[in-house]
Protein backbone atom coordinates (compact mmCIF):
# COMPACT_ATOMS: atom_id res chain seq x y z
CA UNK A 1 0.00 0.00 0.00
CA UNK A 2 1.16 3.82 -0.85
CA UNK A 3 -0.24 5.26 2.62
CA UNK A 4 -2.19 8.13 0.14
CA UNK A 5 -0.87 10.68 3.30
CA UNK A 6 2.06 9.21 3.34
CA UNK A 7 14.72 3.72 -10.37
CA UNK A 8 22.47 -0.79 -21.43
CA UNK A 9 25.31 0.73 -18.82
CA UNK A 10 26.92 -0.53 -15.50
CA UNK A 11 29.75 1.62 -14.33
CA UNK A 12 31.62 -0.99 -12.49
CA UNK A 13 34.51 -0.46 -10.35
CA UNK A 14 33.14 -3.40 -8.48
CA UNK A 15 32.39 -6.24 -10.22
CA UNK A 16 28.71 -7.05 -10.51
CA UNK A 17 27.49 -11.02 -10.99
CA UNK A 18 26.57 -11.72 -14.71
CA UNK A 19 23.71 -13.43 -13.40
CA UNK A 20 21.32 -12.68 -10.92
CA UNK A 21 18.54 -15.06 -9.41
CA UNK A 22 18.31 -13.88 -6.19
CA UNK A 23 19.17 -16.48 -3.76
CA UNK A 24 21.97 -16.03 -1.80
CA UNK A 25 25.00 -18.56 -1.96
CA UNK A 26 24.45 -21.71 -0.37
CA UNK A 27 27.49 -21.17 2.01
CA UNK A 28 25.74 -17.80 2.90
CA UNK A 29 22.41 -18.31 3.58
CA UNK A 30 22.28 -16.91 7.12
CA UNK A 31 22.05 -13.62 7.44
CA UNK A 32 24.08 -11.90 10.28
CA UNK A 33 23.74 -8.27 9.43
CA UNK A 34 23.19 -5.63 6.97
CA UNK A 35 25.87 -3.18 6.64
CA UNK A 36 24.54 0.86 5.29
CA UNK A 37 26.61 1.83 2.32
CA UNK A 38 24.78 4.46 0.85
CA UNK A 39 22.04 6.29 -0.84
CA UNK A 40 20.98 8.06 -3.80
CA UNK A 41 17.95 10.56 -4.48
CA UNK A 42 15.95 10.53 -7.56
CA UNK A 43 15.08 13.77 -8.19
CA UNK A 44 11.42 14.84 -7.50
CA UNK A 45 11.26 16.32 -10.95
CA UNK A 46 12.48 13.67 -12.82
CA UNK A 47 11.02 12.51 -16.11
CA UNK A 48 11.58 10.03 -18.05
CA UNK A 49 9.64 9.36 -21.84
CA UNK A 50 7.38 12.25 -20.97
CA UNK A 51 5.65 11.00 -17.67
CA UNK A 52 7.23 11.79 -14.29
CA UNK A 53 9.60 9.46 -12.09
CA UNK A 54 7.72 8.72 -8.89
CA UNK A 55 5.26 6.44 -7.24
CA UNK A 56 8.28 3.33 -6.62
CA UNK A 57 6.18 0.87 -4.70
CA UNK A 58 8.66 -2.13 -5.79
CA UNK A 59 12.05 -3.29 -7.37
CA UNK A 60 13.46 -6.14 -8.26
CA UNK A 61 16.98 -7.53 -9.93
CA UNK A 62 17.49 -9.67 -12.82
CA UNK A 63 19.86 -10.85 -14.74
CA UNK A 64 21.92 -6.81 -14.71
CA UNK A 65 18.56 -5.01 -14.90
CA UNK A 66 16.21 -3.39 -12.18
CA UNK A 67 12.56 -3.74 -12.70
CA UNK A 68 10.78 -1.01 -10.78
CA UNK A 69 6.85 -1.00 -10.80
CA UNK A 70 4.96 2.70 -10.29
CA UNK A 71 1.64 2.54 -8.74
CA UNK A 72 0.43 5.22 -10.93
CA UNK A 73 -3.43 4.31 -10.96
CA UNK A 74 -4.18 6.42 -13.95
CA UNK A 75 -1.08 4.56 -15.77
CA UNK A 76 0.10 1.63 -14.35
CA UNK A 77 3.91 0.65 -15.29
CA UNK A 78 7.37 -0.23 -14.76
CA UNK A 79 10.44 0.77 -15.34
CA UNK A 80 13.84 -0.81 -16.03
CA UNK A 81 17.02 0.13 -14.93
CA UNK A 82 20.26 0.28 -14.59
CA UNK A 83 21.38 1.70 -11.21
CA UNK A 84 25.70 1.24 -11.59
CA UNK A 85 27.94 0.33 -8.76
CA UNK A 86 31.05 2.62 -8.34
CA UNK A 87 34.02 2.65 -5.99
CA UNK A 88 31.45 0.05 -3.77
CA UNK A 89 28.75 2.88 -3.98
CA UNK A 90 25.38 3.19 -5.70
CA UNK A 91 24.94 5.70 -8.28
CA UNK A 92 22.02 7.69 -9.86
CA UNK A 93 19.62 5.54 -12.25
CA UNK A 94 19.99 4.84 -15.54
CA UNK A 95 16.45 5.02 -16.83
CA UNK A 96 16.43 2.74 -20.16
CA UNK A 97 12.57 2.33 -21.16
CA UNK A 98 9.42 2.35 -19.57
CA UNK A 99 6.52 -0.22 -19.76
CA UNK A 100 2.73 0.49 -19.50
CA UNK A 101 1.36 -2.71 -18.08
CA UNK A 102 -2.18 -3.81 -20.11
CA UNK A 103 -5.52 -5.05 -18.65
CA UNK A 104 -6.93 -8.77 -19.88
CA UNK A 105 -8.44 -7.43 -23.02
CA UNK A 106 -4.91 -5.97 -24.40
CA UNK A 107 -6.03 -2.72 -23.60
CA UNK A 108 -4.62 0.68 -20.99
CA UNK A 109 -6.20 0.42 -17.51
CA UNK A 110 -8.95 2.38 -17.13
CA UNK A 111 -8.64 5.19 -14.81
CA UNK A 112 -8.73 3.46 -11.00
CA UNK A 113 -8.96 -0.31 -11.77
CA UNK A 114 -5.38 -1.27 -11.02
CA UNK A 115 -3.39 -0.06 -8.38
CA UNK A 116 0.21 -1.96 -9.04
CA UNK A 117 1.91 -2.87 -5.85
CA UNK A 118 4.60 -5.54 -6.27
CA UNK A 119 6.73 -6.99 -9.50
CA UNK A 120 9.10 -9.52 -9.72
CA UNK A 121 10.57 -10.72 -12.82
CA UNK A 122 10.29 -14.31 -13.56
CA UNK A 123 13.25 -17.16 -14.98
CA UNK A 124 11.55 -17.12 -18.33
CA UNK A 125 11.60 -13.26 -18.78
CA UNK A 126 7.96 -12.46 -17.77
CA UNK A 127 6.48 -9.95 -14.71
CA UNK A 128 4.25 -11.25 -11.94
CA UNK A 129 2.57 -8.17 -10.17
CA UNK A 130 0.09 -7.40 -7.72
CA UNK A 131 -2.69 -4.81 -7.62
CA UNK A 132 -4.35 -4.24 -4.57
CA UNK A 133 -7.62 -3.19 -6.26
CA UNK A 134 -10.08 -0.55 -4.45
CA UNK A 135 -11.64 -2.36 -2.16
CA UNK A 136 -13.85 0.56 -0.68
CA UNK A 137 -15.03 1.30 -4.59
CA UNK A 138 -15.63 -2.94 -5.06
CA UNK A 139 -12.64 -3.47 -7.22
CA UNK A 140 -10.98 -6.69 -6.63
CA UNK A 141 -7.17 -6.84 -6.00
CA UNK A 142 -5.55 -9.45 -8.37
CA UNK A 143 -1.76 -11.10 -9.23
CA UNK A 144 -1.19 -10.97 -12.76
CA UNK A 145 1.60 -12.62 -14.88
CA UNK A 146 2.63 -10.30 -17.87
CA UNK A 147 4.91 -10.21 -21.11
CA UNK A 148 7.76 -8.02 -20.50
CA UNK A 149 6.25 -5.71 -22.99
CA UNK A 150 3.53 -5.32 -20.62
CA UNK A 151 0.64 -7.89 -22.57
CA UNK A 152 -1.72 -9.99 -20.32
CA UNK A 153 -0.62 -13.26 -19.88
CA UNK A 154 -2.34 -15.36 -17.20
CA UNK A 155 -4.37 -14.64 -13.70
CA UNK A 156 -3.71 -16.39 -10.32
CA UNK A 157 -6.93 -17.76 -9.00
CA UNK A 158 -7.51 -15.43 -5.60
CA UNK A 159 -9.23 -17.18 -2.52
CA UNK A 160 -12.76 -15.38 -2.10
CA UNK A 161 -11.59 -14.50 1.90
CA UNK A 162 -9.22 -12.19 -0.11
CA UNK A 163 -11.77 -10.28 -2.63
CA UNK A 164 -14.36 -7.19 -1.54
CA UNK A 165 -16.92 -8.95 0.78
CA UNK A 166 -20.89 -8.14 1.41
CA UNK A 167 -20.16 -8.42 4.82
CA UNK A 168 -18.38 -5.55 6.49
CA UNK A 169 -16.93 -7.91 9.71
CA UNK A 170 -14.95 -9.90 6.58
CA UNK A 171 -12.09 -9.83 3.46
CA UNK A 172 -9.22 -6.90 3.08
CA UNK A 173 -9.10 -3.70 4.50
CA UNK A 174 -8.89 -1.27 1.80
CA UNK A 175 -5.53 -0.10 0.53
CA UNK A 176 -3.83 -2.85 2.76
CA UNK A 177 -4.17 -6.10 0.34
CA UNK A 178 -1.32 -7.35 -1.98
CA UNK A 179 1.66 -4.73 -1.46
CA UNK A 180 4.42 -7.72 -1.18
CA UNK A 181 5.94 -10.44 -3.61
CA UNK A 182 8.75 -12.69 -4.14
CA UNK A 183 10.25 -15.98 -5.95
CA UNK A 184 10.89 -18.60 -3.79
CA UNK A 185 14.39 -19.32 -3.11
CA UNK A 186 14.42 -21.92 -5.40
CA UNK A 187 12.32 -20.06 -7.92
CA UNK A 188 9.95 -22.70 -7.95
CA UNK A 189 6.65 -20.58 -7.03
CA UNK A 190 6.56 -17.44 -5.15
CA UNK A 191 5.43 -15.66 -2.23
CA UNK A 192 2.38 -12.85 -1.52
CA UNK A 193 1.59 -11.04 1.56
CA UNK A 194 -1.02 -8.45 2.27
CA UNK A 195 -0.19 -5.85 4.07
CA UNK A 196 -2.67 -5.23 6.64
CA UNK A 197 -4.81 -7.98 8.40
CA UNK A 198 -8.02 -9.55 6.50
CA UNK A 199 -10.88 -7.91 9.05
CA UNK A 200 -11.77 -11.61 10.38
CA UNK A 201 -8.45 -12.40 11.03
CA UNK A 202 -7.64 -9.23 13.40
CA UNK A 203 -7.24 -5.43 13.91
CA UNK A 204 -5.01 -2.92 12.06
CA UNK A 205 -2.19 -1.93 14.21
CA UNK A 206 -2.36 1.03 16.19
CA UNK A 207 0.19 2.40 18.36
CA UNK A 208 -1.44 0.60 21.13
CA UNK A 209 -2.57 -2.73 19.75
CA UNK A 210 -1.33 -4.99 17.43
CA UNK A 211 -3.31 -8.53 17.59
CA UNK A 212 -2.89 -8.43 13.45
CA UNK A 213 -1.58 -11.26 11.74
CA UNK A 214 -1.00 -11.36 8.25
CA UNK A 215 -0.94 -13.89 5.78
CA UNK A 216 2.31 -15.02 3.78
CA UNK A 217 0.76 -17.14 1.08
CA UNK A 218 2.53 -19.49 -1.24
CA UNK A 219 1.60 -19.12 -4.96
CA UNK A 220 1.24 -22.67 -7.04
CA UNK A 221 1.67 -22.45 -10.77
CA UNK A 222 0.51 -25.81 -11.51
CA UNK A 223 -2.68 -25.12 -9.48
CA UNK A 224 -2.88 -21.73 -10.10
CA UNK A 225 -3.46 -20.24 -6.45
CA UNK A 226 -2.86 -20.08 -3.02
CA UNK A 227 -1.88 -23.88 -1.56
CA UNK A 228 -0.20 -22.69 1.98
CA UNK A 229 -0.34 -20.03 4.32
CA UNK A 230 1.39 -19.10 7.52
CA UNK A 231 0.85 -16.06 10.04
CA UNK A 232 2.70 -13.44 10.77
CA UNK A 233 1.94 -10.99 13.86
CA UNK A 234 2.59 -7.25 13.00
CA UNK A 235 4.16 -4.69 15.44
CA UNK A 236 2.24 -2.05 16.70
CA UNK A 237 2.78 1.15 15.30
CA UNK A 238 5.97 2.89 16.16
CA UNK A 239 4.65 6.15 16.91
CA UNK A 240 1.46 7.53 17.94
CA UNK A 241 -0.14 9.98 15.10
CA UNK A 242 -4.07 10.87 14.27
CA UNK A 243 -3.28 8.56 11.94
CA UNK A 244 -1.52 5.12 12.27
CA UNK A 245 -0.88 2.23 10.34
CA UNK A 246 1.85 -0.50 10.27
CA UNK A 247 2.21 -3.39 7.93
CA UNK A 248 4.35 -5.61 5.48
CA UNK A 249 5.96 -3.79 2.22
CA UNK A 250 7.75 -6.32 0.86
CA UNK A 251 9.27 -9.98 1.20
CA UNK A 252 12.54 -11.75 0.11
CA UNK A 253 12.27 -15.53 0.21
CA UNK A 254 16.21 -16.56 0.46
CA UNK A 255 16.18 -19.97 2.01
CA UNK A 256 13.93 -23.03 2.56
CA UNK A 257 10.96 -21.27 5.23
CA UNK A 258 13.37 -18.42 5.35
CA UNK A 259 12.33 -14.85 4.32
CA UNK A 260 13.14 -11.05 4.63
CA UNK A 261 10.31 -9.21 5.90
CA UNK A 262 9.84 -4.91 5.13
CA UNK A 263 7.65 -3.53 8.03
CA UNK A 264 6.85 -0.17 7.44
CA UNK A 265 5.34 2.03 10.63
CA UNK A 266 3.63 5.58 9.43
CA UNK A 267 2.25 8.24 12.15
CA UNK A 268 1.13 11.59 11.27
CA UNK A 269 2.15 14.81 12.07
CA UNK A 270 6.01 14.28 12.99
CA UNK A 271 8.38 16.37 11.25
CA UNK A 272 10.92 13.57 10.14
CA UNK A 273 7.89 12.17 7.99
CA UNK A 274 6.89 9.74 10.19
CA UNK A 275 7.94 6.58 8.88
CA UNK A 276 9.49 4.00 10.72
CA UNK A 277 10.99 0.94 8.96
CA UNK A 278 12.15 -2.47 10.51
CA UNK A 279 13.62 -5.54 8.48
CA UNK A 280 13.00 -8.98 9.88
CA UNK A 281 14.10 -12.54 9.52
CA UNK A 282 11.14 -14.67 9.16
CA UNK A 283 10.87 -18.36 9.59
CA UNK A 284 7.77 -20.56 8.50
CA UNK A 285 9.88 -23.79 9.97
CA UNK A 286 7.23 -24.55 13.08
CA UNK A 287 4.04 -22.16 11.52
CA UNK A 288 1.04 -23.76 11.31
CA UNK A 289 -0.06 -23.57 7.47
CA UNK A 290 -3.24 -21.49 8.22
CA UNK A 291 -4.98 -21.84 4.43
CA UNK A 292 -7.78 -23.87 5.89
CA UNK A 293 -8.73 -21.21 8.44
CA UNK A 294 -10.78 -18.77 6.64
CA UNK A 295 -10.69 -16.84 10.33
CA UNK A 296 -7.66 -16.80 12.17
CA UNK A 297 -9.22 -14.73 15.30
CA UNK A 298 -10.32 -17.78 18.24
CA UNK A 299 -8.37 -19.96 16.18
CA UNK A 300 -4.93 -21.71 17.18
CA UNK A 301 -1.92 -21.55 15.36
CA UNK A 302 1.40 -20.61 15.52
CA UNK A 303 3.01 -17.84 13.94
CA UNK A 304 6.13 -17.56 11.75
CA UNK A 305 8.58 -16.48 14.04
CA UNK A 306 10.73 -12.63 13.68
CA UNK A 307 14.43 -11.47 14.56
CA UNK A 308 14.97 -8.05 14.29
CA UNK A 309 17.70 -7.45 11.43
CA UNK A 310 17.65 -4.25 10.78
CA UNK A 311 16.02 -0.75 12.31
CA UNK A 312 16.07 1.75 10.04
CA UNK A 313 16.70 4.10 12.65
CA UNK A 314 19.92 3.47 13.50
CA UNK A 315 21.01 4.55 9.83
CA UNK A 316 18.78 7.79 9.85
CA UNK A 317 21.19 10.15 10.68
CA UNK A 318 23.15 8.79 7.44
CA UNK A 319 20.39 9.71 5.60
CA UNK A 320 19.23 12.73 3.41
CA UNK A 321 17.69 15.42 6.15
CA UNK A 322 17.30 12.36 8.09
CA UNK A 323 14.53 11.45 6.52
CA UNK A 324 13.43 7.34 6.38
CA UNK A 325 10.58 8.11 3.41
CA UNK A 326 8.03 5.01 2.65
CA UNK A 327 10.29 2.24 1.78
CA UNK A 328 8.22 -0.10 -0.14
CA UNK A 329 10.71 -2.40 -1.94
CA UNK A 330 13.56 -4.39 -1.72
CA UNK A 331 15.44 -6.85 -3.68
CA UNK A 332 18.35 -8.99 -3.39
CA UNK A 333 20.71 -7.28 -5.93
CA UNK A 334 24.42 -8.03 -7.75
CA UNK A 335 27.35 -9.08 -5.89
CA UNK A 336 30.35 -6.82 -4.28
CA UNK A 337 33.77 -7.78 -5.27
CA UNK A 338 34.38 -9.34 -1.88
CA UNK A 339 31.41 -12.14 -2.92
CA UNK A 340 28.50 -10.60 -0.37
CA UNK A 341 25.86 -10.34 -1.87
CA UNK A 342 24.10 -6.34 -1.93
CA UNK A 343 20.77 -5.45 -0.85
CA UNK A 344 18.90 -2.78 -2.38
CA UNK A 345 15.15 -1.04 -0.92
CA UNK A 346 13.14 1.78 -2.65
CA UNK A 347 11.16 4.46 -1.23
CA UNK A 348 7.65 5.36 -2.88
CA UNK A 349 7.38 9.68 -2.71
CA UNK A 350 3.50 9.38 -4.17
CA UNK A 351 4.54 11.92 -6.54
CA UNK A 352 4.92 14.67 -3.75
CA UNK A 353 0.74 14.91 -3.49
CA UNK A 354 0.75 15.13 0.09
CA UNK A 355 3.42 16.90 0.88
CA UNK A 356 7.04 17.10 0.49
CA UNK A 357 8.75 13.11 0.41
CA UNK A 358 11.84 11.60 -1.13
CA UNK A 359 12.43 8.79 -3.55
CA UNK A 360 15.03 6.81 -1.90
CA UNK A 361 17.23 4.11 -3.09
CA UNK A 362 19.21 2.73 -0.06
CA UNK A 363 22.22 -0.31 -0.69
CA UNK A 364 23.10 -2.45 2.02
CA UNK A 365 25.70 -5.03 2.20
CA UNK A 366 24.66 -8.46 3.50
CA UNK A 367 27.02 -10.05 6.00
Amino acid sequence: MSIKNIFSLLFVTVVLSCKSINILPKNSSEIIKLNFINEVIIPSDEMYDGAAVGGLSSIDYMDGKMYIICDDRKDPRFYMADIPIQSGKLQAPIFTKVVSLKDNTGLAFNAGQADPESLRVTVSNDIIWSSEGNISKGIDPFIRVASIDGNFKSAFTIPSRYLVQSNDNNGPHNNGVFEALTRNYDNNGFWVTTELPLKQDGIVPTASDANSPVRIAYIDHERNTFTKEYAYMLDKVARKGKLEVNGITEILSYDEHSFLVLERSYASGHEDGGNDVKIYQVSTKNATDVNDLNSLSNSAYIPATKKLLLDFSSVRSQLTDGIVDNIEGMTFGPNFENGNRSLIVISDNNFNSFGKQLSQIILFEIK
